[in-house]
């Protein structure tokens, strides 16, 4: 029989219900037993779902990230976090949001980095070395959770991240190198190892996707060290890659010593029958043939026709399964009773990817005939697709041929820009704004949920969404901003607000899936051309520059963002999915200017996030990402300000990248990294204006003003101060006022006391100019 497993499965239930346990634990109306009973009954719900499989995943589920998981299994959580008294899973939150639930405002500490997951929205906390670093092995999470599922009747597969990946995506925070930590690492996962094996585990997956990456000598060696000292662990050792082609490290992978090897068959197919045929005949070979980051159904009588011949020559050997984990998706499509019918047809998530893949095992142990009815359906459902004329518009194909160079050209360098746009603005140094969102009170979400529902009129709404929008300029003119934003209480999402205004895109109700922590988004779902039949954001901040006569900004998410933040179709390439995306953010950028407004921001959050994950593959998809923010951006006057928008990822390998992209001012994170993005500017001189984040959101804690001037001074050293901003490191929805009025006073306040600064250097250095002569 073909063996079925799963990598990962969607940790946050069907109706999110980790993320409202999260919540109430940590604004303290429920309690830590509350939310270990909710996480275990998600569990046990999660094996009824997959008893079908084989082996299901065993420490697949997390409280908040499973890269945090394994630093809590391998001892390695900051010392800072345990500073206070608490229970363990209270220095497990001060390393995630930099506050336990049981800590007041003054036992904060400084919350762990957080970055993008490889190449997906997944946001990780990032294990923290130094020279000094020593492990220790706490393995009761997982060891519960193995105790669970067997009681359950479940057959197991643990998953643990490896020793080499989980060094890869840490950070130093001295100058030591991390793979010297090796030798003091595994043998704390070999105790690990035995103590699953103790536990009734047979296999164990060992989850080392940074085989998928660009590897030098060493990190290679460091693969043949650890998997060789690893090799006399009494289980059985999955060796699990995703993301990616093996590329140069395949016969790397061959070679060492496990029982398996995963390969993602979606995005390394070309590579399937070199691994079948390299693979030594007493290994394994699992293969991920359903695609375990997007929405569409697979073709199953294709998938068959790549899988027959594998099957005749592999027998048992062959392993099927998702090509990563479905955490990057929904729970389940039959929720989604009212979602586009034609469209819904086309699509399964994570319960209905787990039938995929039980009808290709079935059809592989008794013949196509056996699941005949399935696999008709499903070639329905991909013909349809094929043919829909709701897919392509021959007027967008059109529209794209007829881009020119010309689209991405601003009239005049920066340099002359900026003198007008300063004519135009009059800001004073150190200028002061936020990224966006306001907090998304209780009764905001009720009125839109009102007016979904249709409880609420188009005028009612209106009237009521304008009284948050003059709430949000009355508290930023308090405040003493000096760039302004409406407060987006308009939007449920960033990209899925744009999505619903664009042809070309449909929706879920219950699509789900988790960014970080409680932090969850649902993706819109791009399955057709993009066109924009009507202006999207410029009556709301019409009448927000109405209340005002300082700058408000226009607020649009970029076409790259919109594109790596979507489900999007398969069927052509990325890039022109996006240019279509940037034709459609252009024209509301021109409806913008056309209205007066002089200040408009195009976040592109997640540029960095479809970058290749092979540097040699960078050039390519910059080059189109890059023209698409310019063809948006650029058909404005010089006196227009373009401000875009990064986050949570690692730019400083980007920075001229990034440089191209031209805009008059780039908002990016910094706050977390304690600008260590700075370090980009040590030989790279950055040419527009840049406002490094000094405040993060992500934590409930309140910066102080010697933090935020201590930041801008570390930044001061590398840009010049007459071209930096004072901003949140991201948007402000997840926050509450009471934590974001004191920390936008804090942020204000160091901005002042920084010009006070700046004139004093000013009047000094005139003072000595004057000696001289």
């Amino acid at each position: 029989m073909t063996i079925t497993h799963n990598l990962g499965y969607p940790r946050i239930g069907a109706r999110r219900e980790l993320k409202f346990a999260l919540e109430a634990l940590w604004n303290g109306t429920s309690s830590e037993q509350a939310l270990q009973e909710t996480a275990a009954g998600l569990r046990s719900q999660n094996w009824q779902e997959q008893a079908d499989l084989s082996l299901a995943p065993v420490g697949d589920f997390s409280l908040y990230d499973q890269v945090l998981d394994m630093s809590a299994t391998l001892g390695n959580l900051p010392e800072r976090a345990s500073a206070h008294e608490g229970s363990p899973l209270d220095e497990y939150f001060r390393v995630a949001r930099g506050r336990s639930p049981s800590d007041s405002a003054c036992c904060s500490v400084h919350a762990g980095e957080m970055t993008k997951w490889f190449d997906t929205n997944y946001h990780y906390i990032v294990p923290e070395f130094s020279a000094d670093t020593n492990f220790s092995l706490n393995a009761d999470r997982i060891l519960v959770q193995l105790a669970e599922a067997r009681a359950q009747g479940v057959n197991t597969k643990p998953v643990i991240i490896g020793p080499v990946t989980y060094l890869w995506l840490g950070k130093a925070k001295d100058e030591s190198d991390r793979l010297k930590l090796l030798d003091k690492l595994l043998p704390v996962y070999t105790e690990l190892l035995a103590k699953l094996a103790d536990a009734g585990a047979e296999w164990v997956q060992i989850d080392e996707p940074a085989l998928v990456t660009e590897l030098d000598a060493d990190w290679k060696h460091a693969f043949i060290l650890a998997y060789h000292e690893l090799k006399t662990a009494p289980v059985k050792l999955l060796l699990t890659t995703y993301f990616g082609e093996l590329r140069e490290n395949l016969q790397l992978a061959c070679e060492l010593p496990v029982a398996g090897i995963h390969l993602d068959a979606i995005s390394a197919q070309n590579e399937v029958a070199r691994l079948a045929d390299w693979l030594p005949a007493h290994k394994v070979l699992s293969l991920g043939v359903i695609n375990g980051r997007n929405i569409w159904k697979t073709d199953l009588n294709a998938t068959l026709d790549l899988l027959e011949p594998l099957k005749e020559k592999l027998g048992e050997r062959l392993w099927l399964a998702p090509s990563c984990s479905l955490l990057h998706v929904p729970v389940d499509l039959e929720s989604e009773t009212t979602l586009d019918a034609e469209v819904r047809n086309w699509l399964a998530f994570a319960r209905q990817k787990l039938q995929e893949l039980n009808t290709l095992a079935k059809a592989l142990d008794e013949g196509r005939e056996a699941v005949a009815k399935e696999l008709a359906a499903n070639q329905n459902a991909i013909e349809s697709r094929r043919q829909s004329s709701r897919v392509h518009n021959p007027a967008v194909a059109e529209a794209l041929s007829a881009i020119t160079p010309e689209h991405g050209q601003r009239k005049s360098p920066f340099s002359t820009r900026s003198k007008l746009q300063q004519e135009r603005f009059k800001l004073p140094a150190y200028p002061t704004t936020t990224i966006g969102s306001f907090p998304q009170t209780p009764e905001i979400r009720a009125v839109r949920k009102e007016f979904r529902q249709g409880n609420l009129s188009q005028q009612d709404y209106t009237a009521r969404i304008h009284e948050e929008i003059a709430y949000c300029v009355e508290q930023q003119e308090a405040l003493g901003l000096d760039v302004l934003v409406h407060g987006e209480a308009e939007r449920n999402d960033m990209v899925e607000y744009f999505g619903e205004q664009l042809e070309g895109y449909v929706f879920s109700r219950f699509g789900w899936v988790q960014s970080y922590g409680s932090r969850c988004v649902k993706p819109p779902i791009l399955f057709g051309d993009i066109t924009r039949p009507n202006a999207m954001t410029l009556d709301w901040t019409k009448y927000a520059q109405s209340l005002t006569d300082k700058p408000m900004k226009g607020m649009l998410t970029g076409p790259v963002t919109i594109l790596n933040w979507s489900f999007v179709r398969d069927d052509q390439p990325r890039k022109d999915t996006c240019l279509q995306l940037a034709l459609a953010v252009r024209e509301e950028v021109q409806d913008l200017e056309k209205a007066g407004v002089g200040i408009i921001q195009i976040d592109e959050a997640a540029l960095r996030e479809g970058l290749p994950l092979r540097q040699s593959d960078w050039n390519t998809y910059l080059e189109w990402a890059i023209e698409a923010f310019r063809i948006s951006a650029n058909g404005v006057q010089d006196d227009t300000q373009i401000h875009t928008h990064m986050c949570y990822s690692e730019f400083n390998d980007i920075i001229g990248a990034i440089a191209r992209m031209d805009a008059d001012v780039i908002t990016i994170e910094t706050s977390r990294s304690a600008m260590e993005l700075l370090d980009a500017f040590k030989g790279f001189e950055y040419p527009n204006d840049i406002g490094p984040g000094v405040y993060d959101i992500h934590s409930p804690n309140i910066p102080r003003v010697a933090q935020v001037t201590d930041l801008m001074s570390k930044a001061a050293e590398r840009i010049p101060a007459e071209r930096l901003w004072v901003n949140p490191d991201c948007g402000l929805k997840t926050r509450r006022w009471e934590e974001v009025i004191p920390a936008l006073e804090a942020m204000v306040a160091a901005a002042r006391e920084l010009r006070g600064q700046n004139a004093e250097s000013d009047v000094a250095e005139q003072e000595l100019a004057e000696a001289a002569q």
